[in-house]
């Protein structure tokens, strides 16, 4: 049996960190696992490439949820990072934290350590940031944070000044002392590639000696003595193989996989780990409940004016964005297709925003099933303006449906079972309406292609929010971090109940959803782990 100090259980965007500073005083011994390949592959370097990664196999863990009843009863769709770098390496690279006060919730709930004045420095930490408030943004981290503000599609001009039409204010930085208003996104990119976890933490440390990182590694349970956690066993190219962590093993595989593995090592509420029979280490009904996502709906408008469609739909236009990035690393390609965003309030009373806006001067409504081309979209000009919501109140269940570790898990998000959600979400896409109704907006808009004109009155609208309405990708909570056994899963020190020696930084372990896209607060929270760790082994913090 191999020996480690520390076993990290997935390379994702928390997994990358962790085995960076654990590693990087020479001290301890990390083995660092991943069920997936090497990220050293064009599509996943290239960020328009994240549309070709959406469905690719290799590098994502494409899992489909159960039939979703407030969805008419259909399934959604969830791509996972299953390469080095994780979700970070396949994710649209939109920079966005969560507002102040989502963290000042966490501490609330009993998690001392967790306030937003306690995460900020490790947000600064783990950035170099091109703009923004010296107070907030940091200038010498690892991760490239990019202001694409001067590369913007010039339609997206059109959408600020609608936004600032209708009340919202110009925010810069969502980063910042203020989340509410109307801006461009920032991007985890840098000189035109992707800046994952893997490129920004993994790499520098790859070639330590104290490091071992072993990709297409499929964790199959965590080895225990008693109640503490001595190792992991594994598959690789077909074989079982064991390792020994001396220290503690920290589980990082995400908010689908984590609960998984959990699960498969007797981990987890009875009444499903008897039926597959697996014995009980642990009985934890908190493991893979208060799954949480964002559920965001677009509108689709043709546009008078050029949009990227009219760049990337016919063959000299794509000759054109591949000339423009293969010489000077400009272009589409070499950015999200979300480059316009904004957060606010469907409510004045409420003390922050709860609705995410999205502007992306592309469409490509036209696909076929199960492809994303968004290097072949619409061969019209068309925009999409979108919302999702910050903070649901519906919470979902990830538990596994058999034995076999690669078996996929029943993944049950709920989403709309409280009518909280779906009335915010009413209230988001008629805000939508009213952007599009701005003069800035209006003039240049030829028509409402989706939902259509017809579509007005409030059971109208509910009829296509529950029809196309789709997972923003942020799955979370689901071994969320509370003072309680039983109704969490970690303690504030990211420790699991009852178990020794046991760990889990991911998002999973988030008490609830952030406000905005979960990237950023997943590394934060490696980060942070990475010192929690150290500190408890008697060793400087990184």
């Amino acid at each position: 049996m191999d020996q480690y100090d520390y076993i990290i259980v997935g390379a994702g965007s928390a997994g990358c960190v962790l085995a960076n500073r654990l590693s990087a005083d020479g001290r301890h011994r990390v083995l660092l696992l991943e069920a997936g390949g090497s990220d050293r592959r064009f599509w996943v370097q290239v960020p328009i490439g994240y549309g070709k990664t959406y469905y690719q196999e290799a590098v994502n863990w494409r899992y489909l949820t159960e039939p979703v009843p407030g969805l008419n009863g259909t399934p959604s769709y969830w791509p996972r990072g299953r390469v080095l770098g994780g979700s970070s390496s396949i994710n649209a690279m939109v920079f966005i934290r969560g507002n102040a006060l989502d963290y000042d919730a966490w501490a609330a709930a009993g998690n001392p350590g967790w306030s937003y004045a306690d995460v900020l420095p490790y947000f600064k930490k783990m950035e170099t940031c091109q703009t923004g408030e010296p107070g907030y943004r940091g200038t010498d981290g690892p991760l490239y944070v990019s202001d694409v503000s001067g590369a913007l599609h010039p339609l997206c001009q059109h959408y600020l000044q609608a936004g600032m039409q209708v009340g919202m204010r110009y925010n810069p930085d969502f980063n910042g002392a203020h989340q509410d208003g109307v801006g461009p996104y920032q991007l985890t990119v840098k000189n035109g590639f992707r800046m994952s976890a893997a490129k920004a933490y993994l790499r520098p440390a790859a070639g330590r000696r104290n490091l071992t990182i072993r990709t297409h590694a499929h964790a199959t349970r965590v080895l225990f003595d008693g109640r503490r956690a001595i190792g992991l066993e594994y598959e690789r190219h077909g074989r079982i193989h064991q390792a020994r962590a001396h220290r503690e093993v920290i589980l990082s595989c995400g908010a689908v996989n984590t609960p998984q593995l959990l699960q498969l090592s007797g981990i987890g509420p009875r009444g499903v780990l008897a039926p597959q029979g697996i014995a009980v280490l642990s009985d934890n009904p908190a493991v893979g409940a208060n799954l949480q996502d964002h559920l965001g709906v677009d509108y689709l408008f043709e546009s008078r004016l050029r949009t990227l469609n009219n760049d990337l739909n016919p063959w000299w236009g794509k000759l054109r964005a591949g000339l423009a990035y293969l010489l000077f690393r400009r272009g589409p390609l070499g950015l999200s297709i979300n480059q316009g965003g904004g957060f606010f309030k469907t409510d004045p009373e409420l003390a922050q925003p709860d609705m995410q806006l999205y502007f992306s001067p592309v469409s490509y409504t036209r696909a076929p099933a199960g492809t994303r081309p968004l290097m072949n979209p619409d061969p019209f000009p068309a925009f999409l303006l979108g919302v999702s919501n910050c903070r649901p109140y519906s919470r979902g269940t990830v538990h596994i449906r058999s034995g076999d570790p690669h078996a996929a898990p029943r993944i049950q998000p709920n989403y709309l079972a409280d009518d909280r959600d779906l009335q915010a979400l009413l209230r988001g896409v008629r805000f939508i309406r009213r952007l599009a109704g701005a003069p800035a907006l209006r003039d240049i808009i030829a028509r409402e292609i989706h939902p259509g004109a017809d579509c007005v009155n409030d059971e109208q609208l509910i009829q296509n929010i529950r029809a196309s309405a789709w997972s923003v990708f942020h799955a979370c909570s689901s071994c969320r971090m509370g003072p309680e056994p039983g109704t969490s899963v970690v303690d504030h020190r990211l420790r699991v109940h009852g178990i020794d020696s046991l760990r889990i930084a991911d998002a999973s372990i988030f008490p609830s959803l952030v406000s905005g896209n979960t990237n950023a607060a997943a590394i934060m929270v490696g980060e942070k782990a990475s010192d929690l760790i150290l500190a408890d082994a008697g060793s400087p913090a990184s």
